[in-house]
């Protein structure tokens, strides 16, 4: 479900990362991701992971003004469209686009009647210029997959398009994650996702500081099984 900005604008590492998570979420992981973000029955352990993004959307939600209407929102990374189509229900005025044109698919069915008509579905890169300026971004769980100076390029550059704030979540650092990850990688190369990157908070609270005109605002965790993920808002000056 993750998006990810142009080589030609933050690396071309970050693109091969872009061209690796476009391939999984089309191909491999596409019907578990189906089942995840709907209310199919699945496995003890994806049922601690919606749950998780569960809360996480909630939270993300929360940081927005409750009246949206009118307001634009760019969802960076939207998979199967949930945090879309909240906005939207809540006045909103939605881009919402993925890498992966597969989920876009998925998303567009499911937004096919009422308010999610209103929705403006692409796929794509979030960080293409013709996206526009908006008033707020959303990037769900779609930069964990980046090293720290590939997150802090892409929100440098989100931010250059963004009028409010910007939320957005990071896979946080800690032995227990480091642990998981590395049992996830005993598995088949063919069965495994794009590694997830951990990062550590303090440091990316300083690479953050030196974005001009914006400044850290909220910050929670959530923790659910095996879902782990941060949420911080950024928030633009004056």
């Amino acid at each position: 479900m993750a998006s990810a900005a142009s080589s030609t604008t933050i690396g071309a590492r970050y693109g091969r990362q872009r061209e690796r998570l476009r391939t999984y979420f089309d191909s491999t992981a596409r019907k578990a991701w189906i089942d995840l973000t709907s209310d199919a029955s699945v496995g003890r352990i994806r049922q601690t992971v919606r749950a998780g993004r569960d809360e996480m959307r909630a939270t993300l939600l929360s940081w927005l003004p409750h009246d949206l209407t009118g307001r634009t929102i760019l969802d960076a990374g939207c998979g199967t469209g949930a945090f879309a189509l909240a906005a939207a229900e809540r006045g909103a005025r939605v881009t919402a686009i993925d890498v992966a044109d597969g989920l876009v698919e998925v998303a567009r069915a499911r937004g096919a009647t009422g308010i999610g008509e209103t929705i403006d579905w692409r796929s794509g890169d979030m960080l293409d210029p013709a996206l526009g300026a908006m008033d707020h971004v959303v990037a769900m769980d779609s930069l964990i997959h980046y090293s720290t100076p590939d997150l802090v390029a892409a929100l440098a550059e989100l931010s250059s398009r963004t009028r409010h704030s910007i939320v957005f979540t990071f896979a946080p650092y800690s032995n227990l994650l480091a642990a998981m990850l590395l049992v996830g990688r005993i598995f088949p190369r063919a069965n495994r996702s794009p590694a997830i990157v951990p990062v550590r908070e303090e440091a990316l609270r300083r690479q953050l500081a030196a974005l001009p005109g914006w400044t850290v605002g909220r910050s929670r965790r959530v923790s659910s099984g095996f879902y782990k993920s941060h949420a911080l808002e950024l928030v633009r000056i004056g």
